[in-house]
Order: C-alpha cells, then structure tokens, then sequence
C-alpha cells in the first residue's frame, strides 16, 4: 500500500470527524478507507485513532503523526506547484509598493524590460512613502528599506543602501566641511522632513555611537527637492547612497563625515507566504536580483569611505 496515500486518507479521516465521512469525501470505500488506517497502525506499531461507529479520536501518537503527516503533504503539494510552475510562463497582475524615490529612481526604468520578458504579467506601482498593510491594499509584493518587524511576511533581501552625508563643492568652499558630527550644529543642514524643527542625524565610529541635532536652513518631505538645493550649494544633505552616487562621481557632491557613517541597511521585498508560488511574484524577484540595481548600491562608496571623498 502505497504510504502517502495511506497518509491522505489518514488526515481526511481526522478532518472528517469518522472514517465513513472520510470515505464519501474522497470518495473511496469503507472498507478501503480502513484498510488504509490498520495499515499505517501496523507500519508504525501503535494506534493512532480510537475508533466508535459514530466517530474518531486521536491518540496522543496519532496526534504527533497526523501534524507531521499534514506538513509533508502541504510540502508535496507546494512542490508540485513550483515543479509545474518552473514550465509555465508567468502571467497576471503584480501590484508593487516601493518608496517614493527609489521606486522613481531604480524600480521604474527596470520595469520596461521586464514586461519586454513577461508579456503576460500587467504592473501596478504604488509610490508610497509608508508600510503599507499587503494583505488590506491588495499589494503583492512591498520594497522596503531599514530593519524588519517580526511578521508572517517573507522577507526576501535584495541588496543594501548606505546613509551618505555630503555638500557642493561650493558650500564647502564657502563653510568648510565639519570634521565630526558635532560639528553639523554650525552649518546648514537640508533636512528630510514632514515638518520644520531640529532632527537627529545618527552615525557611528570605532563602535560608538553619535547623534548630531541638526537644524534645518532648508526642510522637504521629496529627497529630490533637498539634492537640488544641495548641488545648488545651500548645505549639507544627508541621503541614500543610491540618490547621491552618481552626483558624487560627478564630482557635483562631495561625500564628508565618510568615517562616522552607520553600517548599510538592508532593502529586502516583503510578500505574504501564501503569494510564494505566485508566477509574476516570483519572476519580479528574481529579475530584480538579476539585474543588481540594488544589490550594488553600496558598491560606488567602497568600504567606511575608501573612495569619493
């Protein structure tokens, strides 16, 4: 008797409450259906299930067995799905939530390409300085930057960004560059903000931590906004590496305090255990991964400041 089998009929049994329920559900006999039952009792040499004519019980063994036989069979199942899966082609919508900028910025002129590769799979992007709820916005899949909360949601790690302090060459000409974050207190600070006020700016060297309360000259809820005033030389921005990288290579920034910056943090894609064997789910990820655009977006600064300074 084949052993999987018997562990289905097993579960539908304990599912259905008796062995003759169990029987008209699969449909089988009931005589099959309890063939099936003596059998595993006999393979494993315990019994598993108190049976009456009008109902079962688990014993303390059939209980153990039927939560392992019910996760082999749900691994069984997924494997076939991602088995029949790997020879379809994706299709459907995918709904994408990703920060404002970095979806403007690295999500956006990606996306071209991969509807190119997946003509079936239709996107719906959602710019969204917040987190969102997935399962209540109907999103499938979240980019998100910073430390994850404990959460049923799968986290899937793409790459890291970095927070890089720097200023125009003209304002550094003009004021200087501040050799620690002490120093940021004297100077004009472009402050990322939902409102004016003082902020703090953390960073980090040999281990130890610092905190620079910064007072704004300009303040703005758009990254965007703060890099045009700062190539215009009003002061001192502090952003993503993947925002002011390029400006650096140019040379129109100039990346200070390289030395006190706090470790990378993660950019990982949230998306609820149930979505993992969704085709244009799983087609997304992997084309992100392919395509590095975040996985190397610490790669321009090198290691603790080694390079554009």
């Amino acid at each position: 008797m084949d052993r999987f089998d018997a562990m289905q009929v097993f579960v539908r049994v304990v599912e259905a409450g008796s062995l003759s329920a169990a029987a008209r559900a699969i449909p089988m006999s009931l005589t099959s259906v309890s063939r099936h039952i003596s059998a595993l009792e006999q393979q494993f040499g315990t019994q598993l299930l108190r049976r009456t004519t009008r109902h079962t019980a688990l014993t303390d063994e059939g209980r153990l067995f039927y939560g392992r036989a019910k996760a082999i069979l749900a691994d069984l199942d997924e494997m076939s799905t991602l088995i029949g899966a790997s020879r379809s082609e994706p299709s459907g919508r995918l709904r994408i939530a990703t920060p404002s900028l970095l979806g403007r910025m690295l999500i956006a002129p990606l996306l071209p390409h991969f509807l190119a590769q997946h003509p079936g799979v239709s996107v719906e992007m959602v710019l969204v300085d917040r987190n969102v709820n997935l399962s209540e916005e109907d999103v499938h899949v979240a980019i998100r930057v910073g430390r994850l909360p404990d959460s049923t949601l799968v986290a899937r790690k793409l790459g890291e960004v970095r927070m890089v302090t720097c200023a125009a060459p003209s304002y550094i000409e003009r004021r200087g560059a501040p050799n620690s974050p002490n120093e940021l207190s004297l100077h004009d600070c472009l402050v990322f903000s939902d409102s004016p006020g003082p902020v703090d700016w953390r960073y980090s060297h040999a281990g130890v931590r610092h905190s620079a309360r910064v007072t704004g000259r300009l303040w703005a809820n758009a990254l965007d906004v703060l890099v045009v005033a700062a190539r215009a030389g009003v002061g001192i921005i502090r952003a993503p590496s993947w925002q002011v990288a390029g400006l650096c290579e140019q040379g129109e920034l100039r990346r200070i305090l390289a030395q006190y910056e706090p470790s990378p943090v993660a950019v990982s894609a949230l998306y609820e255990r149930a979505r993992r064997t969704s085709l244009p789910l799983r087609a997304f990820l992997d084309f992100l991964i392919q395509s590095r655009a975040i996985v190397d977006l610490t790669d321009a600064f090198g290691v603790n400041g080694s390079t554009l300074e």
